[in-house]
């Protein structure tokens, strides 16, 4: 596989492997269920107890962002403090979104400034909403991802590669952790199949890992640093559900660095197939929304 490819191959989410690419959902057993059998009002009562909700969506399937925004006015109706965490702004444009929600710019000049289109691309429209009720309510928003280039250098040169000034948008070396064997084999059965013509290297595979775990790692970061100066705050997530699949993303990691609280989290998925090649023996989230009941 060429570099360049394997570049693009590891820049891209593993939410858009597991939520945009039909391919991936072939046969095999079902899955342990999720919480299937609560109604929306009795999975709503579970999340108000949550310190981090996780909302594991589809980038590209609107009904799951009218769930997410209905969840996230459900729980601000119950909790005036909550932040909203969002995979789909880079940490270097967290001035921005705190330049939008104190009336500093516009929307279209948070457009500009956080190179939305650029850097995630997927219809504004599909996030907007959920940024004009955090505006009207002055709730806090974090961006909470890696920077687009620094993934990229990383999936191609790894990480000794990074300048000390790409450095500080991510965590030490010593707090990205790739030691999760499932998460491995899970990962490594993505690869396979995108690897074209099963030309993938166990090198690429290795910097493919890296630069998934890289992202869940900031990530995680971002919502622990939140979570430890705003203790009084509960935290919605939204992300792409192979970040939050299993736990074996994000949320594994924030515990980690939480270990030292008691700490709640709760994981939403807003469809999940009964058949797809991820693990059988174990449950997926705590929850499946269905969008109609």
């Amino acid at each position: 596989m060429k570099k360049s490819k394997l570049t693009q191959l590891c820049a891209l989410s593993l939410g858009l492997f597991l939520c945009c690419n039909s391919q991936l959902m072939g046969t095999g057993k079902p899955h342990q269920q999720a919480q299937e059998t609560d109604t929306r009002q009795e999975i709503l009562q579970h999340l108000a107890g949550a310190k981090i909700v996780y909302l594991g969506e589809t980038h590209d399937r609107l009904e799951d962002h009218q769930a997410q925004l209905k969840i996230v006015k459900e729980l601000y109706r119950q909790n005036r403090r909550i932040a909203i965490a969002l995979e789909m702004f880079q940490r270097p444009f967290q001035g921005a979104i705190d330049r939008y929600l104190a009336g500093q710019i516009t929307e279209a000049e948070l457009i500009t400034q956080s190179q939305y289109n650029q850097r995630w691309g997927f219809p504004w429209e599909y996030y907007a909403p959920i940024l004009r009720f955090a505006k009207e309510n002055q709730l806090p928003v974090l961006a909470l991802n890696t920077p687009t280039e620094v993934t990229r250098k990383v999936a191609s040169t790894g990480l000794e590669s990074l300048t000390p000034e790409e450095r500080k948008h991510i965590p030490p070396n010593s707090e990205i952790h790739l030691n999760n064997a499932e998460y491995r084999q899970m990962l490594q059965e993505i690869y396979q199949q995108h690897a074209a013509g099963g030309h993938g290297s166990s090198k690429g595979f290795e910097r493919f890992l890296l630069a998934q775990i890289l992202w869940d790692e900031t990530m995680a970061e971002s919502i622990a640093q939140f979570v430890t100066k705003s203790p009084d705050y509960q935290v919605v997530v939204l992300a792409g559900k192979g970040h939050i699949v299993y736990g074996y993303g994000i949320p594994s990691r924030v515990a980690r660095r939480l270990s030292n609280r008691k700490l709640i989290q709760r994981s939403v998925l807003f469809f999940w197939p009964t058949e797809s090649p991820l693990p059988t023996d174990r449950q997926i989230a705590d929850f499946i929304w269905q969008h109609k009941e």
